[in-house]
């Protein structure tokens, strides 16, 4: 058992992505600021937007978890939303801007309707992924709802199975303006 494994990976060699380039800082940038300038540019204009903090809560409606992998992304060091003064809170009444990912089933439908109704005014609602702008491969069924749009307004659709983080960067910016 164990020399196949060993003669498997031999044979398949590495198939992991390269490691991110490392961290340039240039003149009037933060010292936390991501290498790549089309982060960067998105951390200039959400901060041009924002001029302030931003509470996003994301609800889970019923996604395979794969946009949820890349909303944890947007938290690492790379992307650094929480030092443009983005975070994830915990209550809807919190919150500026909900986050939805997956198609809603119909267990979370109820769910969903009222953590919208708690977040305050102006509500704003991106839905992540295939499955959250039009069903994906669940699509609508007995124990699906199919898109967010069926349940709550939707003002930001971030298509994508799943999205990348940048993309979903730009739809938070997108939902702001």
């Amino acid at each position: 058992m164990p020399w196949r494994v060993l003669r498997q990976i031999a044979t398949v060699g590495i198939i992991t992505e390269p490691a991110p380039a490392p961290l340039r800082v240039e003149p009037g940038d933060r010292a936390t600021a991501p290498a790549d300038p089309q982060v960067r540019e998105i951390h200039r204009e959400i901060l041009a937007v924002l001029g302030r903090a931003i509470a996003i809560r994301q609800v889970d409606a019923g996604s395979c978890n794969g946009c949820e992998l890349e909303l944890h992304a947007l938290t690492n060091p790379y992307y650094n939303i929480e030092g443009l003064g983005i975070k994830f809170v915990a209550s809807p009444r919190h919150a500026d801007l909900l986050l939805v990912t997956g198609p809603v089933s119909a267990h979370m439908e109820a769910a969903l309707q009222r953590t919208y109704e708690a977040v305050p005014e102006p509500k704003r609602v991106v839905a992540i992924g295939e499955c959250g702008c039009n069903g994906g491969v669940f699509g609508e069924s007995y124990a699906s709802r199919g898109r967010v749009a069926n349940v709550v307004p939707v003002a930001v659709e971030v298509p994508g199975c799943p999205p990348a983080p940048l993309e979903i960067l730009r739809g938070i910016l997108q939902a702001l303006r």
